[in-house]
């Protein structure tokens, strides 16, 4: 019977051990963009770094405890493999590409799945097109072997602005850099420029010149399939900012439209935040990148709300403003219909061609007019929307990869794939208020696309909407603490 028993407890432990190893051989690997898309983005680099250069792409590292992982957005771009410590090398002369990746971590796989690794070389050219796949030692001594050395003094590219990995974008963390330079203790080097510190002390032969002006260009202009991402990360951020507006009303906490709006995400596949939420009630919204969410909405106030989702490593930026009691006021209901006025002009005149100047210049003098015996609740309020007119900001930044993406949208033509924010506002700071919606617009071939359009902008639609229940009401929340 023991004999039994034994061979039993044997016989599944085989079995169990058979199955986790199959678990461990499915690859995770994204569906989005094929071979041919990596490579017409890889041959650009080429076209840019010419027949005397090459380029090293530096990913992101690997992740402690239990935070997932994330991958560089420039690193996915080019490659759409999502393992830490990976690099890509670009050979000019020879016209080829080769991924380093570190080797497989058993133990790893065994708590996380499958990690594409150097092992997995064959599967790695299958999926993405590059032409070898190695282990990250032999970057060094590949470096040295590019053939280009002797040849005088060869260029290397490698991007030298941050790399965004989700919740952060170029200009925030540039500016998170400058701070930490200004702390007599901290201090670091980026991880940038310590990567160019150690190319030019083990290969002082090699020019180092930044790859990133290249790639924020590339990404400027999105392909049919970035746009079909993008167009449904600004769906999932639209259905989360109208299931807010559902779930609103006085004595619900800030913090409560968000969790209405992350449900809606996740419920969707997005992989999380693509920012922290911006949901500022009252006098709170004054301050433009207002994290906290930690107030209770009062009656007679308005309460703003930014929020988009991190959806296949792109996302969305759309911001509405609404009534907390579900009724715009006389004075609201005035300089609201400004707001919707202008966000009205300023997409009237968007089309390939024209600049953001064309665009602003035209819907400022269009508002001039619109102005024309319009009433007001007060002079200040008066005076926030003629300073409104005159103001160059409501043509914001592009979107993309990046909340606010890479590349430059102002005082160049527009082209035809860009996608960039209206973000039409005013500030009353005798009141501490602060009136903006944000729509995403795209260019089209013949003029342009609000891709958020769909997302309650009306008095009418707004006050409707909030008439609605929403989750927070068929599922509020349970006081704490409760009794088991």
């Amino acid at each position: 019977m023991k004999s039994f028993y034994t061979s039993k407890i044997t016989l599944f432990f085989i079995l169990f051990l058979s199955l986790n190893s199959f678990a461990q051989e499915k690859h995770y690997y994204q569906t989005d963009f094929s071979v041919q898309d990596f490579n017409e983005r890889r041959t650009k680099i080429f076209n840019a770094i010419g027949t005397n250069g090459i380029a090293v792409i530096q990913g992101a590292r690997s992740v402690d405890g239990f935070e997932a992982f994330r991958q560089t957005n420039t690193f996915y771009y080019l490659t759409g493999i999502e393992t830490g410590h990976a690099y890509l090398l670009f050979n000019g002369k020879k016209k080829t590409t080769t991924l380093y990746l570190p080797h497989r971590d058993k133990g790893r796989e065994r708590s996380q799945g499958k990690i594409l690794s150097a092992e997995d070389a064959e599967l790695i050219i299958k999926l993405t097109g590059v032409n070898q796949v190695k282990a990250i030692e032999f970057l060094s001594s590949d470096l040295a072997g590019t053939g280009l050395i002797k040849d005088g003094v060869p260029f290397l590219y490698t991007p030298l602005s941050p790399a965004e990995t989700g919740t952060d974008s170029r200009d925030e963390l540039v500016h998170g850099h400058a701070r930490a330079a200004s702390d007599p203790w901290d201090g670091q080097a980026s991880r940038e420029a310590h990567f160019k510190k150690l190319l030019n002390e083990r290969f002082p032969q090699f020019q180092v010149k930044d790859l990133s002006p290249t790639l924020d260009e590339m990404r400027l202009i999105k392909s049919k399939k970035e746009i079909d991402i993008i167009r449904k990360a600004t769906q999932i951020a639209g259905l989360g900012i109208i299931e807010a507006m559902k779930s609103t009303k006085t004595g619900v906490y800030e913090y409560q439209l968000a969790a209405a709006a992350k449900y809606i995400f996740y419920q969707h596949g997005a992989q999380g935040d693509a920012y922290p939420a911006i949901i500022g009630g009252g006098t709170n919204a004054f301050m433009g990148h207002y994290f906290h969410k930690t107030d209770v909405l009062k009656n007679g106030e308005l309460v703003l709300m930014d929020y988009a989702p991190d959806y296949k490593y792109y996302t969305s930026d759309v911001t509405r403003i609404w009534p907390i009691n579900g009724r715009f006021d006389k004075a609201q209901t005035a300089l609201y219909e400004y707001i919707i006025a202008y966000k009205d002009a300023l997409f009237k005149y968007i089309k390939p061609g024209v600049t953001s100047n064309y665009v602003l210049d035209n819907a400022a003098a269009d508002m001039k007019i619109y102005l024309k015996g319009k009433k007001f609740a007060n002079p200040t309020h008066l005076q926030a929307v003629q300073n409104g007119v005159k103001f160059r900001g409501h043509f914001q930044h592009p979107v993309g990869m990046g909340v606010h993406d890479v590349g430059r949208i102002r005082g160049k033509p527009l082209r035809e794939g860009m996608i960039f924010t209206i973000d039409p506002m005013i500030w009353i700071p005798e009141e501490r208020l602060y009136i903006r919606i944000e729509d995403v617009a795209l260019v089209t071939a013949n003029g342009v696309e609000n891709m958020s359009a769909f997302v309650p902008t009306t008095i009418k639609e707004i006050e409707k909407t909030i008439k609605e229940k929403g989750i927070t009401e068929f599922r509020p929340a349970e006081k704490l603490p409760f009794k088991n």
